[in-house]
Parts: structure tokens; sequence; C-alpha cells
């Protein structure tokens, strides 16, 4: 492997730091260049015969973009350097038995990118990760940042690196030693554990000195100086309709709620959204939610017209729109190109070639970026763009920041505009939660029983 590009000061003390361990974990925030660090790392183990190939796994969404990044850095492609997608491993035994064969027959460097993904240990894919990871000696995990919820999320990823670190080998015994439930109390006077609520974590000092031998933490404003990010929100008014159609769905949800089953309270939530965004919850809580459009045109939904506000404000500059469901991103492009406004779309219903094909376009032409979390979140430099608007926002404060980071990074020259559409109820809930790095379902659990008297704020 040859590297054309040099390391910048902060990389090159995280290689110094792992240079000789077998295990690492760079949690080196969006825009600092971790890829570039863990390419050095890469080098010098082959360079030294210790690995005779890298098998690097990522979110499917970044692979296009990471053997691009691999390319600048590189010159040419790595012929001993595989990319694979994190999800696939869950839905492909073919692939997953493929790796099994390519680490047991080669002395593989592993690299898990984005290993937030990897978080939760029942996850089929965590576990097929931490099967492939047993036969490697050398691993790395890449990251944003250690946690996006609580110290709790440091379980699965330690484990996939090697369960002595934190001395651990399953997440019972983990949890027996650092995380403190909620307690219920039910009707008839008992109380139960909720094991999905964690109150709070024990011990976190003992996590933190267990990992800080393998762990490099990079954060931007260490290293990068940046544009600032400025934050604005813009109300909208649902209309009357919408309202009714929103208490209907309310009551109706509500009164389904189960607080031992967090599926229902995201039925609910879920729910709230979609009135809100501007469509009719037209099925039971017992059956697949199925919606209908409230409004016989897009252009006259509330949320889109706010949109369209902003867009005109930003006088033909380049903007990003996320959106959560596929039904907002087809609507808002409807109506952009109604009123001649260029977009193109980047979601999981368009297959990679095309969505790479509309970023190319996005880059040199078409004015707005339109893109659910899920797929724009991970792994695109789209800092040319500084302008940002979540059109509505998921439950998931980890994709949420890295969406805010594919333009706030390197060759970032602009301050980072980011706007939030919203209106009241389901929308200032999530916000407020946003702001407050609180999780929807903690916040919901805590004011339950205030939420279904009427208060609250949903």
């Amino acid at each position: 492997m040859t590297l054309k590009t040099e390391l910048l000061p902060h990389q090159a003390a995280a290689v110094d730091k792992l240079r000789g361990l077998t295990i690492g974990a760079l949690y080196m925030e969006m825009g600092t260049g971790k890829t570039r660090t863990a390419l050095e790392l890469i080098k010098l183990r082959l360079d030294a015969g210790k690995v005779d190939c890298c098998l690097w796994l990522c979110p499917c969404s970044v692979k296009k973009n990471l053997r691009e990044d691999v390319l600048y850095h590189c010159g040419s492609f790595p012929d001993n350097l595989v990319i694979r997608g994190i999800e696939s491993l869950s839905s492909s035994d073919r692939l997953y038995l493929q790796l099994l064969r390519l680490v047991e027959t080669h002395k593989v460097y592993l690299i898990v990118d984005e290993s937030s993904l990897v978080k939760n240990h029942r996850a089929i894919r965590t576990n097929r990760i931490v099967a492939l990871s047993a036969v490697c000696k050398y691993k790395l995990i890449l990251n944003g940042t250690p946690i996006s919820k609580n110290e709790a999320d440091l379980f699965a990823q330690w484990n996939v690196l090697d369960w002595r670190v934190l001395g651990y080998q399953s997440y019972y015994s983990f949890a027996a030693n650092h995380l403190e439930y909620w307690t219920v109390r039910l009707p008839d006077g008992r109380e139960r554990v909720d094991r999905t609520r964690v109150r709070r974590v024990l011990n976190t000092d003992y996590l933190a000195a267990k990992i800080e031998p393998y762990t490099v933490q990079v954060k931007k404003e260490e290293c990068i100086k940046l544009p600032a990010k400025t934050y604005s929100e813009h109300f909208f008014s649902m209309t009357s309709e919408q309202e009714a159609a929103y208490a209907e769905a309310k009551d109706l949800y509500l009164a389904n709620v189960d607080e031992f089953r967090n599926d229902t309270i995201y039925r609910l939530f879920t729910a709230l959204q979609h009135v809100s965004s501007g469509r009719r919850v037209i099925s039971t809580p017992s059956e697949r939610m199925q919606t209908a459009p409230i409004f016989n045109a897009p252009e006259d939904n509330p949320r889109i017209q706010a949109l369209l506000g902003e867009i005109r404000s930003l006088d033909g500059e380049k903007a990003i729109v996320f959106c959560k469901y596929q039904s907002e991103v087809d609507d808002i492009e409807q109506v952009l190109l109604h009123v001649g406004v260029s977009c193109v779309t980047f979601t999981g219903k368009l297959p990679q070639k095309k969505r790479q094909e509309n970023r190319e376009r996005f880059r040199e032409s078409a004015q707005v970026f339109l893109a659910n979390k899920t797929c724009g979140a991970y792994g695109l430099n789209l800092q040319f763009c500084h302008n940002i608007i979540f059109y509505s926002n998921d439950f998931d404060l980890a994709t949420r920041l890295q969406s805010e980071d594919r333009v706030h990074r390197l060759g970032q020259r602009h301050d980072v505009r980011i706007i939030d559409i919203y209106t009241d109820g389901m929308d200032k809930f999530i916000l407020s939660c946003l702001r407050r790095k609180e999780t929807l379902l903690d916040a919901f659990k805590r004011d339950i029983e205030k939420i279904k008297k009427g208060g609250g704020s949903l």
C-alpha cells in the first residue's frame, strides 16, 4: 500500500499511540480524518508482515465514498483491501460465510467503521462481527464519538475488539456491574424493574480507565478551525383538519400504550409524526400502520409551504433537506420541480449507482439534495454546501449529529446554517429531546402520567 497524502499532526499523534497495539479505537469526530489515520495503521501492519489483507466493514451507504477516499489517499485502490457493508451481514448468510473464510485463511486486519451501528449486543450483525473478530489478531473500530446514548453503548463495540478490555464476556455481567434501571410501580402496588430504561450508568471511571490505553479521541475544535454552526427554527401551524386528525391519533394510540412495550410507544410517536407531516393515520393500533394524504395537493401542506419559504430565502444557494419518510421526499420533489427548483433525491428507494449519480448532480448543478438520514447521514462529503434543513427528525441523536457533519468538516469555508421545521406536539417534543441529548423513550416514560392526563408536550 502506498500513501500519497501526509498525516496532519493530530493524525500522526493517533498513529503513534496505536502503532504498537493489536487493537484500538479511533473516536474521531467527522471531518478530522479518521480514514487517513486508519490507512496509516493498515500500512504499518502490512509493511511489517503482521497482516496480509484488510477487511473494512462500514455502512452500505458509505462504501462508494470510502472507496473514493482510499483512492485519493493511495492513488490507486489496494488489491488487499476489502470493503463490505455492515448491514449486509444481517441479511446475507452467503456474505458472512465468505468473510468467515477470508479471516480463517488470511492474516486479516479488521476495521469496523461507524461502530455505533454494532452497539446492539443482540443484533445478528453484531454477533457475526464478533465472530469474525475472534479470528483476527489486529482490529480497529472507528466512530465519531464513544457513545451516542450512554456508556452502555461501549459493551458491544469493545466486545468486537477484545472482551478482556472491559472484563465482561456477556452483556448481563456488564449490566449487573454498571447499569441501574428504572423501577415502575404497577397498578396493584407491586414494583417492576424496566430493563429497557437505563436510569444511570455506574462506575464510569472504571470503564474510562479500561478503554483509555487503546483509545484516541479527537474533537474538531481541538485540531481544526471550522466555521461556526448556527441553528434556527421555522414554526408552522397545522390546519384545523390536521389538528383534528392529530387529536384523534393521539387519543387512539395513547390509549394503546403499554409502558413495558416500547413498540407501542414508538407506534404512538410514528402516528403523531405522520399527521404533523400531512398524512392521516387510517389503521388501528393493532394493525400495520397505514396512512393517507390529508391534503388534496402537496403544495397545500403547511410544512411544505414552510420549506419553500426557507429555500426561497437562500436566494439560489444549495441546501440539503433531510426527511424521515419516503412520502415526504416524494411530495417535496413534486412541489420543487413544479415551482422550478432543481433537486435530486438520495434515499433507500434508489440503487447505489443512482444515488451516486444524484450526488454528483447536486455538486454540479442541482440546488436541493433531498435525503433521508438513514442514507444521507453517513459517509457523504458535501462541504461545498453550507445549508441544512431538517424537514422532519427521527428519534436518533447519533444520526442527527452525523447528518450535520456532512457539511461541517474539513473544506467548509462558510458558516453552516441549520434549520429545523417544526410544529406543536411531537415535533417540539423531539427537538427538546435533541437539544437536551435525551432519548425520546426516556423522556416519554418520565412524563407518561402527565401526558395521559392531557399535559406534557405531546
